[in-house]
């Protein structure tokens, strides 16, 4: 069968095969890429710095709409309300976050049993690899700018230590700290202490939290079409095999002798004058 599918025939054929089946696969990568699209484009607005006060209330649950939005705060750190939060990855390598209680000056105060005097909310002030490179806050009062995202839900059967923090999880924090809390936390950018903006030391690093991508949504449509069109491509070249085949079969056929081109005369017995044959 292989000499039959050296002829140049099937050769050419081959040739268009592959390239009608590489053209199918180019289809079904496009169907697929159209297969997961974003539910909503990423707001620009995001960007755009806005109070603190004025985008997100306190004793509330933390609204999707707000989360990636750049915020502003004035208020002051407490350097005693400060954890480290474990298994935070930065260019690749294991480390912790800063993380410390900042009071907001103008925040609405919590009404109820056990609240506090005032409104706090955990920010993320950098990343360092060792826990000695941990530094106090600075002091005074800050002008705090940074990126508003959810709390992190706390991790099950985690005990981290004095001091330490499986995840950003306001709830956990609150009780550490006995504080009342923004149902979220701030990655902060910058830090501003009498119209100064403030370096971070040299052992903290910035975390530059982009905002997040749009939730991703299946379109099974074009899922099945990508799905199509590889079904196509295999199909092209199982034509070509099958062409290629049936030729064979038919080379076969013309090469098989005529049983009556082998049927000889000299070969027939002799036959009996009946008239000699005596009753």
């Amino acid at each position: 069968m292989l000499k039959t599918a050296l002829k140049p025939r099937w050769i050419a054929g081959l040739v268009f095969a592959l390239l009608l089946s590489g053209v199918f696969v180019l289809l079904s990568q496009w169907q697929f890429g159209r297969s997961t699209q974003s539910e909503t484009p990423v707001d620009p607005s995001v960007e755009q710095v806005k109070p603190l006060t004025g985008v997100l209330q306190p004793g509330v649950f933390f609204p999707g709409s707000v989360a990636d939005q750049m915020v502003s705060a004035k208020g002051s750190y407490d350097p005693s309300k400060q954890v480290l939060v474990e298994g935070r990855l930065l260019e690749g390598q294991k480390g912790y976050w800063v993380v410390t209680a900042f009071a907001v000056d103008g925040a609405p105060v919590l009404k109820g049993a056990a609240v506090s005097p005032k409104t706090w909310i955990p920010v993320a002030r950098g990343w360092i690899a060792d826990p000695s490179q941990a530094s106090p806050p600075p002091s005074g009062t800050i002008e705090l700018t940074g990126r508003l995202l959810p709390t992190e839900a706390p991790v099950p059967n985690v005990d981290a230590g004095a001091g330490r923090a499986s995840a950003v999880s306001v709830a956990e924090l609150i009780n550490v700290w006995n504080v009342s809390s923004y149902p979220g936390f701030v990655a902060a950018t910058s830090e501003v202490s009498a119209a100064k903006t403030l370096a971070l030391p040299q052992q903290l690093k910035p975390l530059n939290i982009p905002a997040q991508p749009a939730n991703q949504q299946i379109n099974w449509l074009n899922l099945f079409y990508s799905v199509e069109w590889v079904v196509f491509a295999g199909f092209a070249l199982y034509i070509w095999w099958r062409m290629v085949a049936d030729d064979y079969r038919r080379s076969l056929e013309e090469d098989e002798p005529d049983d009556d081109d082998d049927f000889l005369p000299e070969d027939m017995p002799a036959m009996t004058d009946p008239e000699q044959v005596k009753p």
